[in-house]
C-alpha cells in the first residue's frame, strides 16, 4: 500500500513540474516580423503623405495668367502738316480764300541798321518769291503796313509779270526822317482789289 502511495505522489510531483515548465518561458518571445514591417511601412507612408501635402505647389489658373498686363500699342499719327490757306474778310463781311502770298528771300541793298543822314533819300530793294497761286501784274503794289514811320515811301511799280513760284525784286523809294533815331517801316503787297498779303517785309535804318 505504501508503495502505491509513493508512486502516486511521484506522479503528482512530475505533473506539477511539467506544468511549471510549460508556464515559464525559456527565452523572450520573438515579435511578429510581418506585423512590425507592416506598422513601419504605414508610418513611412503617413509621413510621406504629410510632407507632400506641406510642399504641394500652388498652381496658377489660366484665368490668372490671362490678366498679365500688355503694353499698349503706340498710336502712329502722321506728322505731315498741311499749310493753312490764307483767308480774309471783305467789306461785305464774307470770308474768302486768298490766292496771293509771298515769302521774303533777301535784302538786295540797305541791310538792317544802315546809317542815314537826316532827310537822306534812298531806295530799298527786296527779293521776294510769289508763293501764292495767282499771277502778279502791274496792278499789284507794295503799301505801307505800319511801324514807326512810312518815311515818305513811294512804291516802284512792277515792270514784269510774276508767275507763281517765281522770284522778283521789288523796291520803294524813301526819305530818311529829319530826327536822329532808329526807324523801322513795314510794307505789304496788295492785290488789285486792295487786299493785302499776310507776309510783310521791312526796312530798318539809323538816322545820325
Amino acid at each position: 500500500m505504501k508503495k502505491e502511495l509513493t508512486v502516486v505522489f511521484l506522479l503528482v510531483i512530475m505533473l506539477i513540474s511539467a506544468c511549471g515548465s510549460a508556464n515559464t518561458p525559456n527565452e523572450e518571445s520573438t515579435p511578429d516580423v510581418v506585423v512590425v514591417r507592416t506598422s513601419a511601412a504605414g508610418t513611412v507612408v503617413a509621413q510621406f503623405t504629410l510632407t507632400a501635402a506641406a510642399f504641394t505647389p500652388t498652381t496658377t489658373s489660366s484665368s490668372a495668367l490671362s490678366t498679365a498686363t500688355t503694353a499698349p500699342q503706340a498710336q502712329v499719327t502722321s506728322t505731315a502738316t498741311v499749310p493753312p490757306v490764307a483767308q480774309v474778310t471783305n467789306a461785305e463781311g464774307t470770308t474768302i480764300a486768298l490766292c496771293d502770298d509771298l515769302s521774303f528771300v533777301a535784302d538786295v541793298n540797305i541791310p538792317d541798321g544802315t546809317n542815314m543822314s537826316p532827310g537822306q533819300d534812298f531806295t530799298k530793294t527786296w527779293r521776294v518769291k510769289n508763293t501764292g497761286s495767282c499771277t502778279w501784274d502791274a496792278d499789284y503794289k507794295l503799301v505801307y503796313a505800319g511801324y514807326a514811320d512810312d518815311m515818305s515811301g513811294q512804291w516802284q511799280p512792277l515792270t514784269q509779270v510774276v508767275q507763281p513760284g517765281q522770284e522778283v525784286e521789288v523796291s520803294v523809294q524813301f526819305k530818311a526822317p529829319d530826327k536822329v533815331g532808329e526807324y523801322l517801316s513795314a510794307w505789304q503787297m496788295s492785290n488789285p482789289t486792295g487786299i493785302t498779303f499776310q507776309q510783310a517785309i521791312y526796312v530798318k535804318i539809323i538816322v545820325q
